[in-house]
């Protein structure tokens, strides 16, 4: 329990006093009451996500146990100290802690349009307690529309940054075609598919989302800032680190997993075999969410990872009626693939057996029609006979043979003669 006097959020606050600022979960960008914050439980997991590294297991299971308030106080007081880390990565998150102020990551937030969302509130996407421990401690979101919602009806597309313009091409007709059909198209915001997947939601009018790996009011790759801020602007832009945090290579790992929970399945364009979007994939398979490839060519390297997914547990795509059909509700089924219906294939089973008896050379007679096509001669006449007004014999002498258009029939659908 705080000393007399000192509620639980006291300790948070920078200057001994309580900083008794939130910012709304509506999109507004508001301040309300102290007194929402239940037990000072936002207040205490803003505070732990400038202390903690995002997918910090151990940390998870100490806020699992204790609650965020608890492990705040100990690591802002330095004690007593927490079980599963050592002495000296225990000193060092609290010296960590020292330093963290959280009404002015909260003052910075909301001058950038931003809100943290964390689990328990009304815009707390559900599917992102499956990661257990691993679950982030909260999540800071640029833009208006409700991330709880949003994540209801998503799927991610990732791939290669240094993608090939059929990756790039791929990444934006699905991205396009799935946001025509409303869905949430989400992504990491990087060069290549990531960029391609975005554009191609946004140039259809639909809703994208961008999970980063920094802090969400500076963007990176610095090359797409204006891509990031106009997905702020139509969509959302997601992060764990707070604001001014800087990526790191195993923060663009952690992140990932964030994406494959956040979304009903994954959808990787183009990866080679040791690509990071391998690790969204591998994390949805986990997780039980649809892991899906579009197969590239098999001499690419950059389609190679794919290629490996497919072999185990991807299921293949090529369009965005594919996708769909795995990650939609019932019915929403992907049309039948199949080639043009040429005219022989209106014929009836009986027809199409003596029209293919007859030789592709030279006439025939109904005997020898008759046996090729395993019927009586009396029937292969009668079928010849229909076949002729529908112009595909005609009769020489005794015999029959096929006639010029039943001949361009015959090497349309692919047949020997």
């Amino acid at each position: 329990m705080p000393p007399d006097g000192e509620s639980d959020a006291d300790f948070l606050a920078p200057d001994g006093g309580s900083d008794a600022r939130f910012l709304a979960p509506d999109g507004e960008g508001t301040h309300v009451s102290a007194h929402r914050d239940a037990g000072g439980e936002f207040h205490a997991r803003v505070f732990l996500a400038r202390v903690v590294e995002p997918g910090d297991e151990v940390a998870g299971r100490w806020i699992r146990e204790l609650g965020a308030v608890e492990v705040g106080r100990r690591l802002r007081r330095g004690g007593p100290q927490l079980t599963g880390v050592t002495d000296k990565r225990w000193a060092g998150l609290c010296a960590r802690a020292r330093q963290v102020e959280p009404g002015r990551d909260l003052a910075v937030a909301e001058s950038a349009g931003v809100r943290f969302v964390c689990p328990g509130g009304a815009e707390w996407p559900a599917q992102l307690d499956d990661l257990g421990d691993a679950r982030p401690i909260g999540l800071w979101v640029r833009g208006r529309p409700n991330l709880r919602v949003w994540a209801l009806d998503s799927v991610a597309v990732v791939g290669a940054r240094a993608c090939t313009e059929y990756g790039a091409h791929m990444a934006a007709t699905l991205a396009a075609a799935l946001a025509e059909r409303g869905w949430v198209v989400v992504s990491g915001g990087a060069y290549g598919v990531d960029g391609a997947a975005h554009r191609g939601a946004l140039g259809a009018g639909g809703a994208t989302a961008a999970v980063l790996a920094c802090g969400v009011d500076r963007p990176y790759p610095r090359g797409h800032a204006q891509l990031i801020d106009r997905i702020a602007e139509q969509g959302l832009v997601i992060g764990e680190l707070p604001p001014g945090e800087h990526p790191t290579p195993s923060r663009f790992i952690l992140r990932n997993r964030v994406i494959a929970a956040l979304t009903r399945g994954t959808v990787v364009v183009e990866a080679a075999y040791r690509s990071g979007s391998l690790v969204t994939a591998r994390a949805a398979q986990r997780l039980g969410r649809h892991t899906i490839g579009v197969p590239g060519p098999a001499t690419s390297a950059l389609s190679a990872g794919v290629h490996e997914l497919l072999r185990a547990e991807a299921v293949l795509v090529t369009d965005a009626a594919e996708v769909v059909e795995l990650v939609g509700g019932m019915g929403e089924l992907a049309p039948d693939r199949r080639g043009p219906v040429l005219p022989r294939d209106l014929l009836e089973p009986a027809a199409r057996r003596v029209l293919a008896a007859l030789p592709g050379n030279r006439s025939a007679e109904p005997g020898e029609i008759a046996r090729g096509a395993q019927t009586t001669e009396d029937d292969a006449i009668a079928r010849l006979y229909e076949l002729r007004a529908l112009g595909y014999v005609e009769r020489h002498g005794d015999g029959w043979k096929l006639t010029r258009q039943a001949m361009i029939s015959v090497r349309d659908a692919g047949g020997r003669r």
